[in-house]
């Protein structure tokens, strides 16, 4: 504010008529009203903040952005209420700013900060532009983003689909090759002296398997790009879960791990690709059992449920978690961080899912386990007139059913 302008504003106010101050009073609060009403009905969040930084004003949309309250907000700094914001630096060199910027709180998203200096108007030209604050308006651009990096993986998908067709032909027949020779080799030791059959059929089967375990990553490979048109049809998802419980079942009992199903009893049935959703079962269930790993008497929860609109699955384990860092790339092709891992299960997880129109939401904190979530779309109303599965036998009061795999 100018040197002199309360002075040159107290002069003129008792000079005037009182009829004319109230006037003028009413009408800026009325515009002030009107502006706030206005500002209130955006959908983008404002914030208007003086020189040091403190809230003179925040419409609802920043407040619901933040999930703070109006009220306890005004006349704060800014950087208490927005946690994580670096004030200072944003407002650095007095210039306009726009900056793409990720919050948690209360909902993980991406905003857009833009920051405008609010200058007073100089009467001389001669006269230094005083500073009164800042303008924050918020954008979020969370779907945007998200709409980009679906973009860009689906990029990847379609150079590894390229590269599919020159991997199957240049890896998968020389393999092919390889396979039958070992086997014309281990024919032909059979004539051998024992000593020599013994010691070089050690070595042939050595080689078939490094030939199966390299027959087995193409087949990942290609399984995982290769688009392939699921054959829809009307299925129980609890049963598949539970054929998929079956079916792993020696592997999940040498870890000595305890499944536990908690299926909703009248799921309607899903037109599905009942071999692909398998696969998209067998590999979170194979993920979750390594996690937990040999001996750790861990726990896997398989839960479903609906809603309206989806209805999910839930596999919830008692594993190590996942570091904040890992949990970002996991859906990358190939990052893994098991020893032995082709780091394509969630990659095929994802492919399968979404051309089931569903999502995939993963949960993971270190030292708390991780959950993975499938949402499938329900039939349409008219269809769901169709009967569904009886209701489960329970195991226990509470519904759940616990498979003991020993």
């Amino acid at each position: 504010m100018k040197p002199g302008f309360i002075d040159k504003f107290i002069d003129r106010l008792r000079r005037a008529d009182p009829d004319a101050v109230q006037r003028h009073v009413l009408r800026i609060v009325q515009e002030k009203g009107f502006l706030e009403s206005v500002f209130d009905a955006l959908r983008e969040g404002v914030i208007v903040t003086g020189t040091g930084g403190r809230i003179h004003y925040i419409n609802l949309a920043a407040c619901s952005l933040f999930g703070i309250s109006r009220k306890d907000s005004l006349g704060e700094p800014i950087e208490s209420r927005l946690r994580g914001l670096d004030w200072a630096d944003l407002t650095r060199g007095g210039q306009v700013v726009s900056r793409d910027m990720e919050i948690f709180y209360p909902e993980n998203r991406y905003l857009n900060f833009y920051v405008a200096p609010l200058h007073a108007e100089a009467e001389e030209k001669s006269e230094q532009v005083e500073n009164l604050g800042h303008v924050l308006l918020l954008r979020d651009v969370t779907q945007s983003r998200r709409s980009e990096e679906e973009r860009i993986e689906s990029e990847k998908l379609n150079a590894l689909t390229m590269l599919a067709a020159g991997v199957a032909h240049e890896i998968g027949n020389p393999l092919n090759s390889l396979n039958i020779h070992l086997q014309l080799i281990g024919r032909k030791l059979k004539k051998a002296p024992p000593k020599l059959a013994a010691d070089l059929g050690e070595m042939v089967e050595i080689c078939r398997g490094e030939v199966q375990r390299l027959d087995f990553i193409v087949t990942s490979f290609l399984s995982a790009v290769r688009p392939t048109s699921p054959q829809l049809r009307m299925v129980d998802i609890n049963e598949l879960l539970r054929d998929s419980v079956r079916f792993l079942a020696p592997e999940i009992a040498d870890r000595g791990i305890k499944v536990v199903l908690r299926l909703h009893p009248t799921l309607p049935l899903l037109s599905v690709d009942e071999d692909q959703i398998k696969q998209v079962f067998y590999n979170i269930l194979r993920n979750a059992s390594q996690a937990l790993g040999s001996g750790s008497k861990g726990r896997v929860t398989i839960t479903t449920d609906m809603d309206d609109a989806t209805v999910s699955m839930r596999f919830t384990d008692t594993g190590p978690g996942i570091s904040p860092e890992n949990l970002g790339r996991i859906t990358e092709p190939y990052f893994t961080t098991k020893a032995t891992g082709s780091g394509l299960g969630l990659l095929i997880v994802h492919r399968i899912v979404r051309e089931h129109g569903g999502e995939v939401e993963i949960k993971s904190r270190e030292g708390d386990g991780t959950t993975v979530t499938i949402f499938l779309p329900r039939m349409e109303k008219r269809m769901r007139y169709l009967p569904g599965p009886a209701p489960e036998p329970t195991g226990s009061d509470n519904g759940d059913r616990i498979i003991d795999i020993d």
